[in-house]
Formats: C-alpha cells, structure tokens, sequence
C-alpha cells in the first residue's frame, strides 16, 4: 500500500511497493532509480518489506514519474485498475478535466479517459485510494458516474446510451421542424390572405414555436455550460449556449421593442442583416442551430455506439445460462449463479458456459473464438474446456473450474476493454490544443464581434453580432477529441475479433513503425513439439526399430520420447513391456526388451556402451545436415538402427515471413538452438539473418543491440522463456493458444498462434494510424479554415462584387457564414470523424489473407454476418 503523508514541517513522503527484488544489487539499482527523479530528497529501500520510502524536498514528485523510475529500473509497481463509467461529457475538454481531476487523487498513478466509450481507467497504488474518493473527483469536476462492471454494464450502458440517442432524434426533428416552420412563416408576406398581419404578431407566433426549442431541446447545452461556468472554465457546451442564446435573445428583444431596432441606424430596416430578415427576428437562426447540432450529436452517438460492437460481439459469446447437475438431473441455472466445482451437462451444439474439464463424454469442441483456427479439437476426460466454443455432436458433463471474470473469454473482455480505454501518445497534441480552444474561439468571437461593429456593412451591430454566433457555433473540438479514441476503438474491437489482442493504444502507435520482426524457432515459427521424420534400420526392420524404441521411451518424459511413442501410434506399432528401466539424464534411456538390453539414445550414448556405428555413421550425418535430431537405437551389442526427430514448421511460417518481407520489414530468427539447426530452419522458411545458441538473458541483449542500430524491432515468442527478450522489444509480440491470453510481457498477444498474424498486426497498427492521422488533419483542418471564414476573412474578397449566387445560401450577401450553415458544418465534422474510424472494422483495414479468413474467422464475427444477413 502507498502512504503520502505532509505536515507543515515535514516534507511529504511517500510509500511504494516494489516488485521484483531478489538480492541487493536490486535494492541499489531501485534506490537510484528513485533518486534521480526531480523533487527526491532521500530513498529508502527495503528488500525484506518490498518497498520503498520516498522522501521529497520541495518539489512534490508525481507517483507516475516515481512509478516509470521504478520500471524503466527493470522492477514492478503492483497497481489495481479499476473503470468508471462517466456521464456528461461532451468533447475534448471535458476529458481533460476529467482526467484532471482523477490524476490529482492521492494515490492515483495513472488516470486516462476515453470520450468514445465515456469511460475513465485509473491506475492506483494498492488500497491507496477508495473508491468514493475517484467518484467526489469526477462529481466535484461537474460530471457523474455512473455504476460500471465490466461483465453487467455493458448491456445497461449499451441501453442508456440507446435511449439517449432515442431522446437526441426526437429534440433533432421538433427542432428542425420548428426551424422550417419559422422560415416559412417568414415569408407570410407573399400570402395575400396574411399580408394584413403585423410584423409583431408575426414574431409572437415564433417567439411561442422558438422558446420551447431553446430552454427544452437545448436544455443539455445550457446544464453544461453552466457546470463548466461553476468550474471556472469553458466547454463546447459553453459555445453553443452562447451562441443561440445571443440569437435568441437578440430576436426576443427585437420583438418587444420593434419601434426601437427598427429606429436604430445599428439595427434598423427590415431588410437588412446578412440573412435579410424582413421580421428583424432570427428565431429561425437559434432554433436551426440546436437542431443541426442535436441532429449531428444523434448522428454520432448512433455511430459511436458501432465502435463498441467487438466488445458486445465477445460478451455476447457466453450462455446466459447453464445445465448444472443438481440431485443427478440438469438444471437451468443463470450463469451468475455457477460456482466452481458444479458439475454441468453440455449438449450437442451448445456453447459451454464457463472454464472447466471433461469428466464425462466426448465430444469435437470448435475453440476458434480462441485459437482461430476451424478444425474442432477433440476433448475426453481429463481435457479442458472453455467457455464461449462450441460443443459439436458429443454430449458433455465438466467440473466448473473458472466462473465469472475469471475465465478465458472475460479475460479477454476485460484486455481488450482496457485497450480499447487507453491512450495513444499523440493524444498529448490533442490535449495541448484543446486546453486552449474554447477559450481562443471565445476570445476570436469578441474579437469578432468588435472589429466588425466598425467594419460591417449596415447595419453594422446586426451584422457584427450574427458574425459572432457563426463564429462560436462553428467551432468544433468535439472532433478533435473523437479523432484518436474513436479509431483505437475500432481498431482493437478489429483486432479482437481476429485473434490479436493489443495491450494499449501506445502499442499500435509503435507498431506501425516497425521494421524488423525477430522470432524465436520453437513453438513460434515450429510446432515446439518434435516429430519422428526419419527411419534408417540396419538389422531390424522398421517396425521391430519402432516397437524397440517405443518400448523403452514409454516411460520416459523426454520430448523426444513423446516423438517415439507418437511415431510408433501412428503407424499402429504397439509398445512392449519393459523391466529394468534407467533414464541417463543426457544422453539416452536403456531397458531390458525379450530379455535384450535395448539403448536408446544419442551416438555418444551408445559409443560410451561400446557400440559399433559405423555402418550408421552416413545415415545420422545426413539426419544432422538435414536439422535433424538422431536418436539411435541398439539392441544387445548391435546398432539396430537411427530415427530422425525435428521440430517441424508451423502451417503458415514461410507464408509468414514471405509477407513481412513484402511490407518492407526485415526478418531474423532468434534461438536458442545449434546453428545448424537454425540454418536447416531458415532456409525453410526464406530467413537470411540468423542469430542461434543463444541463451534466454542473451536474446535480450541482442534486441537491445538492434534497436541501438536504430531499428524498431518486434519480438515474437512463446510469451514465457522469451519474456526478456519480449519486454526489450520495441513491441513484443506473444503468439500461443487461447489459454495464454494474458502473457505479461508481451505488448500484444496472438491467441490463434498462426505467425501469419504478425503481419496482420502490424497492417493493422498501420491502419488505425492512417485513420487516426487522417481524422486529426480534418479536425486541425477545419477548425483552422471555417472558423476564419466565420469571423469574415472573405468579406474583402466578395466586397467589390457581391457573393455569387450559388454561394449566398452558405455565405449570405457579404461574404459571413450564415450561422445555419456554420451549425451544419459543426455537427457534420465530428459524424465525419467517427464514420471514418468506423471504416477500420470493414473496408479501412483489409486482410490479405484471402479465403483463409472465411475458413478460420471466430465465431464472433462469424455472428456478426449471421445477424446481417438475418
């Protein structure tokens, strides 16, 4: 647990738990770590208490900056991370004030905030900060949150979230249609039968269709702005309600002193203004823009809400229920409600509910949601199962082992979840310009408002004062702030769906970069388990060599054992019973067979026993040149002949490699293994960079030599003897079965094990990226271009001239954005934003693997076409 604690004459100290420790060359290279923070006085380090005790000067250190030294060190800081469902934010800055807020709480490392999914995910200090104290954070920044778990909420928030879009269409459409309204009734005049009615009467009547628009549909902007108001600060809400409010008001006013506006040389003439008005009024301006906005605000939430569909597609992949045994007869139980240790019955065709193991039955399991691949995996007594795949013609009973968040699949949920919450790095740009944008757009449209008061046409106020609403309507950070989560989102619900899992945005931020994939051999680009490839007898035949072998390795737990006894399965050679068995760890394994002393082992073993290999010698050269593995056999004083064991290549290597070459990225094999057998391995696989027999600890130290070349290098191994190397990597890859989904060391993991989806990785970083660049660049852009335009920068332009006829619609007489257009253009820059990061999960991230990914897509996506085409 993390203490701070400060008094007036004390300097504040703090309190880390540290994991990782092991001697006290640690202890040392912790405590400098620590040290060389700014605003460190004095480190304690304890190597008994896993912890250490920092003592500040001045300058208070924040716990991240303690918690990166701790890390960039080579040790952990155990965090807790917990999600808060955060309701009332509208753009940009309110994420920034959000995470604000959450980031000043005592004990909080880390706190990162989502717009897209309305989340905020905070990094804690165990037991350091209670959970009432996150929620007054975000109440005390003028927001709420809601209830968040990450199994239940999503379909609660996925229903509020509906209902909120529900209640944005129909303020949308009363809005507008009060709008067209208005402008219709404006033009009364060309009706003979009302040309008798006054103007004042005629402004009543829209005073009465304008006021419920303005203080019911625009109520949302109104509480927000005023929320911000009390923080001291400005919104996106804050631009709005200023800006219909002054159309508003102005139009109000207009109404109950008409002899005054009509008089006045600033005001006067009915027609006059930049949209020639002949009431004077501009209810139609105010109740246009909310309803532009609130159409664009329904637009994007329905968008919005697609980018989550990942996480709904794999939620959606576990029962609800399960058959559970109760006094020997199944009973439906809700899933909740399973424990471990229950004992469930799984019929033909049924998802299983949780983790768990056969105990009873068999049955073809289709686990792609896990592994990708589309070949069912036979289960029997003693196999695992897990919940979300699918049982095939078998009926099953399993024990319940793994319930709730605890299994493969909601730790999957929970992954990608995370993920998807983080922040990407270039998010800092955002937060730097944002920080600043409403209050500069607030400034712009005083500054608006004042130059033109002097400079407009006549009338010169009218004018200056509609400049300003187009000024404080059109300016949008609401697309800056969907520009980088919106993608992230998608791109990672992308990758899920694959198979690829990515811990954060920062990792797709690197990946795209990369130019150099390193592998390790065994169990990446091969199976990791030897096959027996080879057969050379020479006074047996080739059965009698595998019935002899098979016999001894029965009891062996070697993995080239394992090779023998598979090899002799499979050609339907059964062993025989052994008596006087010895393991010589090293070299081989000997048994007494029909009363022959049978040895099987390597050539040093068998030459040690005082056996003749000569007329094998060709025979196992041949098997080594290959990257063979020989494993001789003798019986008696006599070599009966050799079996050739290799780790073979995986389906899809050399395509693999073949793949990333083609992007540009170069490839090395990284192993532990001889070189000539890496060589044999290389050469199959079209690798021409080489590194072999190397140790483990070794690996990393020749990552860390690439990236001083200045390559960005992606390791890719089994996530477990390759940890050192994964975590040197500039992005470590982990590539293994569904059940190591949580590989700590790797930045990403591929839980189909197919090296193929290394590519398709980085071809996805690479696409979340362009999208991601591409949004910002709009979102820069069109802030830059329209708000200029809105404050009158081409009113020089078209002052000689007029303003062509196609264009006055959009920039009426003089040049000034018409602030229904301005509107417009707000609410469509923001949709634009989020539809095109929505491309990533269809035609913006396109694989090249053809019609592989029809045979061995998850059943998550294999859903998603089913409810399509339904």
């Amino acid at each position: 647990m993390a203490t701070a604690a400060r008094t007036d004459r004390e300097p504040p100290v703090i309190t880390l738990p540290i994991s990782g420790m092991t001697c006290a060359s640690c202890v040392g290279r912790a405590r400098q770590a620590l040290e060389s923070v700014d605003g460190v006085a004095s480190v304690e380090v304890s190597l008994a208490a896993n912890s250490a005790t920092v003592h500040s000067a001045e300058r208070v250190p924040g716990l991240s900056e303690l918690v990166a030294a701790v890390r960039g060190a080579g040790y952990g800081v155990e965090t807790e991370t917990s999600t808060l469902s955060i309701q009332g934010m509208t753009c940009a800055m309110c994420v920034g004030r959000v995470r604000d807020a959450l980031s000043e709480v005592n004990g909080v490392v880390e706190a990162s905030v989502n717009l897209a999914t309305e989340t905020a995910t905070i990094d804690a200090l165990p037991g350091a900060v209670p959970p009432r104290a996150l929620r007054q954070a975000v109440t005390d920044a003028g927001y709420s949150v809601a209830d968040t778990d990450t199994e239940a909420v999503s379909d609660t928030r996925a229903a509020e979230r509906a209902a909120a879009v529900t209640a944005l269409r129909r303020k949308a459409i009363a809005s507008l249609a009060a709008a067209a309204l208005i402008m219709a009734g404006m033009q009364y005049g060309a009706v003979p039968a009302l040309s008798g009615v006054s103007p004042t009467v005629a402004n009543i009547v829209f005073l009465v269709l304008a006021t419920p628009i303005q203080f019911w549909a625009a109520s949302q902007f109104y509480r927000g702005a005023w929320a911000a108001l009390r923080h001291r600060t400005t919104d996106m809400n804050t631009l709005i309600a200023v800006g219909t409010s002054t159309a508003y008001f102005y139009s109000v006013a207009a109404t109950v002193f008409r002899g005054f506006f009509e008089e006045s040389p600033f005001f006067g003439g009915h027609d006059a203004g930049l949209l020639g008005h002949a009431t004077g009024t501009y209810f139609d301006v105010s109740a246009a823009i909310i309803g532009l906005i609130l159409l664009g605000r329904y637009l994007e939430g329905r968008a919005r809400n697609s980018t989550s569909t990942a996480i709904r597609r794999l939620i959606g992949l576990q029962p609800n229920t399960a058959l559970v045994i109760r006094d020997g007869e199944p009973v439906e139980t809700p899933v909740a409600e399973v424990e471990p240790g229950d004992v469930i019955s799984v019929r033909p065709g049924e998802r299983i509910p949780v983790d768990g193991s056969v105990i009873e039955g068999t049955s073809a399991v289709d686990e792609s949601m896990l592994t990708g691949e589309s070949m069912p995996v036979e289960k029997a007594a003693g196999d695992s199962l897990f919940a979300g795949t699918v049982s095939g013609t078998g009926n099953l009973r399993f024990e319940a082992e793994k319930v709730g968040r605890e299994t493969v699949l909601s730790q999957i949920v929970l992954m990608v979840g995370q993920a998807q919450a983080s922040r990407a790095p270039v998010e800092r740009l955002v937060d730097r310009v944002t920080a600043r944008f409403v209050p500069a757009v607030l400034a712009a449209a005083a500054v608006t408002f004042v130059v033109w008061a002097f400079l407009a046409p006549e009338p010169r106020l009218l004018n200056a004062l509609l400049m300003t609403v187009a000024v404080l309507v059109v300016a949008c950070p609401c697309a800056l702030g969907l520009a980088t989560p919106t993608a992230v989102i998608v791109g990672m619900g992308r990758g899920a769906i694959r198979g690829i899992l990515v811990r954060n945005a920062e990792v797709l931020e690197v990946a795209h970069r990369v130019d150099t994939v390193v592998f390790d051999k065994t169990g990446t680009l091969t199976e990791g388990t030897p096959r027996v490839v080879a057969l050379e007898s020479s006074v047996v035949d080739e059965r009698e060599l595998l019935r002899l072998a098979a016999s001894v390795e029965a009891a062996s737990e070697h993995p080239l054992a394992s090779a023998v006894r598979q090899a002799a399965e499979e050609r339907g050679v059964a062993p025989t019973p052994v008596e006087h068995f010895e393991a010589v760890p090293g070299r081989g394994a000997v048994a007494e067979i029909d009363g022959n002393t049978v040895l099987v082992g390597s050539s040093a073993f068998l030459e040690e026993r005082g056996i003749s290999l000569d007329g094998l010698r060709a025979a196992v050269d041949d098997m080594s040149a290959r990257g063979e593995t020989p494993l001789l056999v003798a019986r008696g004083s006599e070599a009966a002949g050799a079996l050739g064991a290799t780790d073979t290549v995986k389906p899809g290597a050399r395509e693999a490699v073949a793949e990333l070459s083609s992007m540009g990225i170069g490839v090395t094999m990284l192993t532990g293994d001889s070189p000539r057998t890496a060589s044999v391995v290389a050469g199959q696989l079209g690798i021409r960079d080489v590194v072999a027999g190397v140790l483990p600890a070794e690996k990393s130290e020749a990552i860390a030599r690439m990236k001083a070349s200045g390559r960005v290098v992606a390791m890719v191994g089994d996530g477990i003897n390759d940890a050192p190397a994964l975590a040197a990597a500039d992005v470590g890859i982990a590539i293994g079965s569904g059940t190591d989904v949580a590989i700590e060391a790797a930045d990403a993991t591929l839980t189909g094990g197919d090296p193929r989806d290394v590519a398709e990785t980085i071809r996805l970083s690479r696409a979340t990226m362009r999208t991601i660049t591409q949004n910002l660049f709009w979102a820069f852009f069109y802030n830059v271009i329209l708000i200029p335009i809105a404050a009158g920068v081409l009113y020089p332009v078209f002052s000689g001239q007029g303003v062509p006829g196609a264009l006055q619609p959009f920039l009426g007489r003089f040049g000034f954005m018409n602030p229904i257009v301005a509107a417009g253009a707000m609410a469509l820059s923001s949709v634009s934003v989020v539809t095109n990061s929505l491309r990533l999960g269809g035609g913006g991230f396109t694989s090249r693997r053809g019609t592989r990914d029809e045979r061995t897509r998850t059943p998550a996506a294999r859903l998603a076409a089913d409810r399509s085409e339904a």
